[in-house]
């Protein structure tokens, strides 16, 4: 009767271990899966907004320019008329006719009339007018009711109304206790806030429309955010 004989160790394979990647056929792989990160969790990296004035990622955030198509069309209207009448008349005298009366007779008047007369000098005062307000046009952006905002994207412009700014900030204004009305004017470079009081006192009032109107012109995102102007008065007395 033979004894049972203990169970061999297995030696390593003959073939040697499998290099790494490889699985055998039919086996199960696991993919990784990546994790979006919740911003409620607190696993998402913060990413603090950009202070007012800081234009660094988008570019900096000018005025908007008007296009001003009614004075331009204007002056090409005007100087394509002139240019026609002129250059008609110099076809006309190189064909053998008599020039234009109207210019004959302008040539006439500017060779007798001296320079210091009134009304040569009303004629120049009036083209250096108009000349001067088409430089200034040219020069100008224009657009004094748009408000730049700061900028976040280099290919996105965007701007806010001054009659819009103005009613956000009249509405955050009627939000502070013991304010009855107030009324907004919001310019460029500065916010008139003019605010009535019927109750509290009115230093009380005018700190917390500081307060609340500081952080409601920041939160409008404007590149040159305005300063604040803030009086509040009591309610005059009704008849």
């Amino acid at each position: 009767m033979s004894e049972p004989r203990s169970p061999e160790p297995q030696g390593p394979d003959p073939q040697g271990p499998e290099p790494p990647g490889t699985e055998p056929e039919g086996a199960t792989r696991r993919l990784p899966v990546l994790h979006k990160p919740d911003p409620d969790d607190g696993t998402a990296p913060d990413r603090p907004a950009p202070p007012a004035g800081d234009e660094s990622e988008g570019g900096r955030a000018g005025r908007f320019w008007s296009a001003r198509r009614i004075p331009a069309g204007i002056v090409a209207a005007l100087l394509l008329g002139l240019a026609g009448l002129f250059l008609y008349d110099i076809v006309s005298v190189r064909a053998g006719r008599p020039g234009m009366a109207w210019r004959r007779d302008l040539a006439r008047e500017l060779a007798e009339h001296p320079l210091d007369d009134t009304w040569v000098l009303v004629g120049a005062g009036v083209t250096a007018a108009l000349g001067l307000w088409l430089i200034v046009l040219a020069l100008t952006p224009g657009l004094r009711h748009m408000l730049p905002m700061r900028r976040t994207h280099a290919g996105v412009r965007a701007g806010l109304d001054r009659d819009a700014a103005a009613s956000a900030l009249r509405d955050r204004a009627m939000e502070v206790a013991g304010v009855q009305s107030a009324r907004v004017k919001v310019r460029r470079r500065r916010a008139d806030v003019r605010a009535l009081s019927h109750f509290r006192e009115l230093d009380e009032v005018r700190t917390d429309l500081d307060t609340v109107l500081g952080d409601a012109v920041r939160g409008l995102g404007l590149s040159r955010p305005p300063s604040l102007s803030v009086r509040v008065r009591r309610p005059g007395r009704k008849g």
